[in-house]
C-alpha cells in the first residue's frame, strides 16, 4: 500500500533524485552560456562542468546513507565538498544586473546540507559558518559587490537549505519509527497472548496432571496386592485424562473464537490506515454464533488478502442472509493463486458445511465470497 515506509522513503529519495539532476541541467546550461559569452574559457568551463557534475553525481550516495542512519563522514563527502569548492570557484562572478548571479553557489550549500546530518551539532554548525564565510568572500572579491549585500543573502541560503535537508531526513525518520513502533506493538500482543494461553494451559492441566501422576502411582504399587483397587485408580485415571482433553478443547476453541463486529472494525481500520476506502453493510444479527464466527474469519482472512496482496484504494463489504462479499480494486495482474491462508479458511467453511471462493471478476475487481449455513 502506499502508505507503507518504504514507499514513503522512494518517494522522498525519488524526489531529491529529480531535483537534483533538473539543477545539474541548469548549472550546465549556466556554464555553457558564460563560456559562450566569453566569461570563462572552455578548458575551466569543462573543468567547472566536471566538478560540479562530481559534487551532484555523488550526492544520492550521500544522501541515501544520510537517510538510512548517522553515518560518519567519509572520504566520498570529502571529495564531493572539494568539487563543490571547485565548481564555485571555477565559474566567474557574474556582472551586476545578471539574473542567475549565485546560482552556481547552491551548489556548495547543497553539499553543505548533506554534509551537516552526518556530524554533531556543534561541528556542522561550525561548517556551515565556514563554507557561508568562504562562498561569500569569494563573490565579494570576484564580484566587487558590499559585504552586507553579499553575508546576508549567502546565510540565509545555506540555513534554509540546510534546514529543509534536515526537515526531510527527519520526516522520514518518522514514518520509519512510527511503522517499527507499530510492529513492536503487534509482536508484543501476539507474545503476550501466548503467555496468556500458556497461563490457561497451565491451569487447565496442572493439578489434573498432578492428581494423574499421583493416582497411577497408587495403581502401581497397588497392582499385585489390592487388582480391584487398583482397577478403581485406573479408572479414575481415564476419567480425568478425558475430563482434561474436553476442558483442552473448550480451551483452543474459545481461543480460536472470533467477534463479526470486532473484525469488520478491525479490517476498517487497518485499510484506512493503509489508505484504501472501506465501506461496510452487514446484516448478520439473525446469524448463528457459529456463522458469525466463520464469517470473522473470512473477514480477517480477506483483509489480510487485500493488505499484503493488492494495491486497493477501495474496498466494499457486504454480509447478507449468511453470505459476505468483499470486493477491493487492486487487482495485480497476473492474478496470483490462492494462498495457505484462502486455502485453510476454504477447509474451514466446507468442514462447517459452507462455501468460499476468491477470484478477479470481470469488472476487474477482486471478489471474496464466503456463504456460510444459517
Amino acid at each position: 500500500m502506499t502508505a507503507r515506509p518504504e514507499t514513503a522513503r522512494k518517494i522522498l529519495i525519488h524526489w531529491m533524485d529529480g531535483s537534483v539532476a533538473l539543477l545539474a541541467l541548469v548549472l550546465t546550461v549556466v556554464i555553457a552560456f558564460s563560456a559562450a559569452a566569453g566569461q570563462i574559457s572552455l578548458p575551466c568551463a569543462l573543468a567547472a562542468e566536471a566538478c560540479h557534475l562530481c559534487a551532484l553525481g555523488l550526492f544520492p550516495f550521500l544522501l541515501r546513507a544520510a537517510f538510512d542512519g548517522r553515518p560518519r563522514p567519509t572520504v566520498a563527502v570529502i571529495v564531493a565538498g572539494l568539487a563543490a569548492a571547485g565548481a564555485v570557484v571555477l565559474v566567474p562572478a557574474p556582472v551586476p544586473g545578471d539574473t542567475i548571479e549565485g546560482s552556481w553557489s547552491v551548489v556548495g550549500y547543497l553539499w553543505l546540507s548533506v554534509a551537516v546530518l552526518q556530524l554533531p551539532v556543534w561541528a556542522a554548525v561550525c561548517l556551515g559558518a565556514v563554507v557561508t564565510g568562504l562562498t561569500s568572500a569569494y563573490m565579494v572579491l570576484a564580484g566587487g559587490r558590499p559585504w552586507l549585500a553579499v553575508l546576508p543573502v549567502e546565510a540565509l541560503s545555506a540555513v534554509l537549505m540546510t534546514f529543509a535537508m534536515w526537515l526531510w531526513r527527519w520526516l522520514w525518520w518518522t514514518i520509519r519509527d512510527a511503522h517499527d513502533s507499530k510492529e513492536a506493538r503487534a509482536r508484543l500482543a501476539v507474545a503476550e497472548e501466548r503467555l496468556r494461553f500458556a497461563r490457561d494451559l497451565h491451569d487447565l492441566l496442572g493439578h489434573s496432571l498432578s492428581v494423574i501422576t499421583l493416582k497411577s502411582e497408587l495403581a502401581a504399587k497397588l497392582a499385585t496386592k489390592e487388582p480391584a483397587r487398583a482397577a478403581r485408580e485406573m479408572a479414575d485415571v481415564r476419567r480425568l485424562v478425558g475430563e482434561s482433553l474436553t476442558e483442552v478443547r473448550d480451551a483452543v476453541t474459545g481461543y480460536q473464537a472470533l467477534d463479526l463486529d470486532e473484525e469488520l472494525d478491525g479490517v476498517r481500520a487497518a485499510l484506512e490506515a493503509a489508505g484504501a476506502r472501506c465501506t461496510i453493510d452487514a446484516r448478520a444479527d439473525d446469524l448463528s454464533p457459529a456463522a458469525r464466527a466463520l464469517l470473522a474469519w473470512a473477514v480477517r482472512e480477506g483483509g489480510t488478502n487485500v493488505l499484503k496482496h493488492s494495491a486497493a484504494t477501495r474496498c466494499v463489504i457486504t454480509i447478507d442472509g449468511g453470505v459476505l462479499e468483499m470486493r477491493n480494486d487492486g487487482v495485480r495482474p497476473p492474478a496470483a493463486e490462492p494462498g495457505s491462508g484462502l486455502r485453510g479458511l476454504a477447509e474451514r467453511m466446507a468442514t462447517a458445511g459452507g462455501s468460499l471462493s476468491a477470484a478477479p471478476t470481470p469488472s476487474g475487481e477482486f471478489l471474496l465470497r464466503a456463504a456460510v449455513p444459517s
